[in-house]
């Protein structure tokens, strides 16, 4: 999975992909819950690394930082998403056995494996 810095670099920098309505999804850790902000609304500083500021639609400001980004939604489709441990409270175990055989299933094998 490309990580959340390189994919805002990229709607940011690159014309073609960049040119569509994005929306940006965060973990908020007060309203237990994913937010979803309109990418225009979405405030990153050259350089920055760690986090991003997210304005909400009533103009309040908020400091994000980038590991609680959970989902980006380009024209309405989910194109990217990241499970946080906070969804694993509210997942079932059979959910959770089959994500994990499944991310388990897609990995490469390794050569070395094989021994």
């Amino acid at each position: 999975m490309i990580p959340i810095v390189a994919l805002v670099d990229r709607i940011r920098w690159d014309r073609d992909y960049g040119d569509a309505e994005f929306q940006l999804g965060y973990w908020d850790r007060v309203m237990r819950r994913i937010v979803r902000v309109p990418m225009r609304r979405v405030h990153v500083e050259p350089g920055e690394r760690f986090s991003f500021e997210a304005v909400e639609d009533d103009g309040s400001v908020h400091n994000v930082p980038f590991h609680r980004a959970r989902e980006v939604w380009r024209n309405g489709v989910l194109v990217w998403r990241r499970h946080g441990p906070e969804e694993a409270m509210t997942r079932s175990p059979d959910r959770l056995q089959a994500e994990r055989e499944s991310s388990i299933r897609l990995r490469p094998k390794h050569p070395r494996d094989s021994r």
